[in-house]
């Protein structure tokens, strides 16, 4: 039996769609780079399909390692545009997440998940084009006992993670965005963005430059 109860959801306001489609646009290296590397997750936490990408407001859950009721829990608060992140206490012993649950939260606007420890079901979650950034990859399933909490502060992966926060994972792992500090870390994101696409131009510029022309040098 569960000795934890589920904490109230927190009422933070979604992302505006200006400042999701801005977060879209830029890697998470960049937002790495103007939080002058904090917030970044341990790199152990990475997509489980190739192309995997999310950007939303964290629906924070913790359980006890390799039991997912409280997840379970947290579906029944979660609204569209959140990003459920889950302290699974790094167990990678029993998948906390299948593609069954990854089906259900993209029914309801779920825009991803952040697991600190394992899921299953790897190719079906691709299948629902549902985000999953986790530690790795298991056969075994979950306990369902709990105890759990739905909406406190947890630590996922070295970093606080608030209700709210903004997250934001791509091929390169998962960023974390404390949402006062939102608008500051994009513009500085995107600023480092562009500053890069500059050099990379000069870079592509100089290569283009450097190349033989078509048919000089060719053996006759």
């Amino acid at each position: 039996m569960s000795t934890f109860a589920s904490v109230p959801k927190n009422g933070y306001q979604p992302l505006s769609a200006d400042l999701r489609e801005r977060l879209w646009a830029v890697p998470t290296a960049n937002i790495g780079d103007a939080m002058e590397r904090l917030g970044v997750m341990d790199p152990a936490i990475h997509p489980v399909w190739s192309g995997a990408r999310c950007v939303g407001t964290a629906h924070t859950v913790w359980t006890r390692a390799g039991d997912n009721r409280y997840i379970h829990e947290a579906l029944e608060s979660v609204q569209p545009g959140d990003v459920i992140v889950v302290s699974g206490q790094a167990d990678e012993s029993r998948a906390l997440i299948g593609e069954l649950i990854g089906g259900k939260a993209k029914l309801q606007g779920v825009e991803g998940f952040v697991i600190d420890g394992a899921v299953r079901d790897a190719p079906g979650l691709a299948e629902y084009a549902m985000p999953v950034f986790a530690r790795t990859v298991t056969a075994a399933g979950p306990y369902k006992n709990g105890p759990g909490v739905v909406g406190a502060t947890i630590a996922v992966g070295g970093v606080p993670v608030n209700p709210g926060d903004i997250i934001v994972g791509d091929a390169d792992g998962v960023v974390v965005i404390p949402r006062q500090y939102a608008d500051q870390v994009v513009a500085g994101a995107e600023a480092k963005r562009d500053a890069e696409q500059a050099t990379r131009d000069r870079i592509d510029s100089e290569l283009l430059d450097r190349a033989p022309s078509a048919g000089v040098g060719a053996p006759g």
